[in-house]
């Protein structure tokens, strides 16, 4: 995401070599203008950025710092909407009621059982609610959803209404002292009567403390439009950007709180019930500026990575005992981070790297056959990898669907790499561990 602004914002710098250079800096502001557009920026939007960017240029200093420096100025406060709240706000009695709304298609349902997985891993008990009860399958899609994520469910099955189910839900929700209830909702293809009325009964009926509208990144400004309307109709508290991954331009978002007055709150950044995070505007006008968002990958790793098990496997590779359970152990715990791509374009001046690991999956080919190999040992193989002779290694080969030659080079990527990690683990363990997952590939 924000790729395309993030070059085009290069391209506009560069046109101001020299300090008070103003016919420089008016070709560097036309450059700016020209990006914001392409980028799918609102016309408008970018109008009043542009014409803040010129006004703190005219009144100081022209030069490649200070244009930078309005330029991320103006970005946070677009991206900020008038008391809009960043990521979710408990209400001050459980449990916090949340209704989703949007139309069909721009991935309510995902967006329901990845923010419930957010507040999960945030240690709160949730409640997920299946209200959408008229699209075919849509209560099966969301009770696998929650099956696959170990997330609480509730439907009514043969019932025909939202709003009793809704009631019901929070009946249940109060009982078994929910921290939150989320409903899913219907959608249509379009804005009805009939839509609307029933998400106005519901929150008539339950005065949720948050109503979020999920907008598709890929409808542009459509998505926008659209929320206007649910806003003028429900009074929406926040928006949840779907696709967002998909949308390499992310002009979308600058938008979001100008021309609606509404705070984006959350983005889905891939297809995993992990691949969602808070919309901090200050932590993305970093990333927009290539600055990175160290904060945000931070805060992603404490909820995933516990503290005694990171000291444990800490000693492990410093004493040099780091084995296969180990590694399959980190391996899922990173999984739970989300999307790679997304990851490592929060580290400062790896966004260019992030783009050429698009296609990078931990669930991909690579990691189907490490994990093979690794199934096909015994247990005392896992734990010691020493004991693995030619005969050991032509039993987990076949077992595997690889040839001996493949499972030796990763064996031996392996042993390499886990002398590194001893080798650097007084630097910090968690680089040596990057370290070692990135050697650790099948060779084609």
């Amino acid at each position: 995401m924000f790729e395309f602004i993030s070059e085009s914002l290069k391209s506009a710098v560069n046109k101001l070599k020299f300090v008070d250079d103003e016919k420089a800096l008016k070709n560097a502001l036309d450059t700016l203008k020209k990006a914001l557009l392409k980028a799918d920026v609102h016309h408008k939007v970018t109008k009043e950025l542009v014409a803040a960017v010129e006004a703190d240029m005219k009144s100081g200093t022209i030069g490649q710092k200070q244009f930078l420096d309005s330029i991320k100025k103006n970005l946070t406060e677009f991206l900020e909407a008038p008391n809009a709240s960043a990521g979710f706000i408990f209400a001050p009695k459980p449990p916090t009621v949340v209704l989703m709304s949007g139309l069909q298609g721009g991935g309510k349902t995902t967006s329901t059982a990845k923010l419930a997985n957010y507040l999960k891993t945030r240690n709160k008990k949730v409640l997920i609610a299946a209200c959408d009860l008229q699209r075919l399958a849509a209560v099966e899609q969301l009770r696998q959803l929650c099956e696959a994520n170990e997330l609480d469910f509730f439907s009514i099955a043969g019932e025909n209404s939202a709003l009793n189910v809704a009631k019901a839900a929070l009946n249940k929700a109060k009982e078994g002292l929910y921290d939150a209830l989320i409903i899913d909702t219907a959608g249509r293809l379009a804005i009805d009567e009939a839509l609307m009325n029933e998400l106005k009964e519901i929150k008539d009926a339950l005065s949720p403390d948050e109503i979020f509208y999920i907008a598709d990144a890929m409808s542009g400004q459509d998505a926008l439009k659209t929320a206007a309307s649910f806003n003028e109709a429900l009074g929406i508290t926040g928006v949840i950007l779907t696709k967002f991954d998909a949308d390499a331009k992310g002009g979308i978002a600058l938008g979001v709180a100008k021309q609606l007055g509404v705070g984006l709150r959350f983005v889905g950044i891939g297809e995993k019930v992990a691949d969602f995070e808070s919309f901090v505007p200050e932590r993305v006008a970093q990333r927009i500026m290539g600055e990175g968002d160290l904060a945000t990958l931070a805060e992603k790793a404490a909820h995933v990575f516990d503290e005694k098990t990171a000291k444990e496997v800490s000693k492990k590779i410093k004493k040099g005992e780091f084995n296969f359970d180990d590694f399959l152990a980190q391996l899922e715990s990173v999984k739970k981070l989300g999307n790679v791509q997304n990851l490592i374009g929060m580290i400062p001046g790896m966004q260019g790297m992030a783009s050429a690991l698009k296609d990078v999956d931990l669930d991909g080919g690579q990691m189907k056959y490490i994990k093979a190999m690794i199934s096909s040992m015994t247990p005392k193989e896992r734990s010691n990898p020493s004991l693995l002779n030619n005969t050991r290694k032509r039993r987990i080969a076949a077992g595997a669907g690889l040839d001996q030659m493949q499972v030796n080079r990763f064996l031996k990527q392996f042993e390499n790499a886990a002398k590194l990690a001893k080798k650097f683990s007084a630097k910090g363990g968690m680089q040596a561990l990057s370290s070692m997952m990135s050697q650790a590939r099948i060779p084609h």
